[in-house]
């Protein structure tokens, strides 16, 4: 199972495409998104995980490095169910899952597999593109 909740069943897929293009585009989306490159700008290491926010050894992946630079308590948090994780960070749920999506899975991992560095560089590289107005 993914963080994302993505699967192969294509039910509904435009309708729910147009909610993370909505979601992306709108007001708080473009306010988190910033927050979220500030956040990982602010990585001592530019380095990210995939497949949980943060680890045991503090590294975390995109949506993590928002948790920690907000300084969010992290115990009994559910980071597969992104309508929980939306709800903390303040997104659409939609969102949550796009970017665990982005973080996680985008890259073809299996194939080629990407290093934390990179997957940085990725992420940090997909967020300004999603930021209006700094394309």
């Amino acid at each position: 199972m993914s963080r994302s909740g993505y699967s192969e069943d294509c039910e509904n897929l435009e309708l729910y495409r147009n909610a993370v293009e909505r979601a992306l585009k709108g007001k708080r989306g473009q306010k988190f998104l910033r927050a979220m490159a500030a956040a990982l700008d602010a990585m001592p290491e530019k380095t990210l995980i995939a497949d949980e926010l943060v680890d045991a050894n503090g590294n975390c992946c995109a949506l993590g490095a928002v948790f920690k630079t907000r300084n969010l308590d992290l115990a009994g948090v559910d980071y597969f169910d992104s309508h929980y994780v939306g709800k903390v960070l303040g997104i659409a749920p939609a969102m949550a899952a796009e970017i665990a999506y982005m973080n996680d899975e985008w890259w073809d991992k299996w194939n080629n597999p990407e290093t934390p560095p990179e997957r940085w560089a990725r992420m940090r590289a997909w967020v300004a593109a999603q930021i209006e107005g700094d394309k």
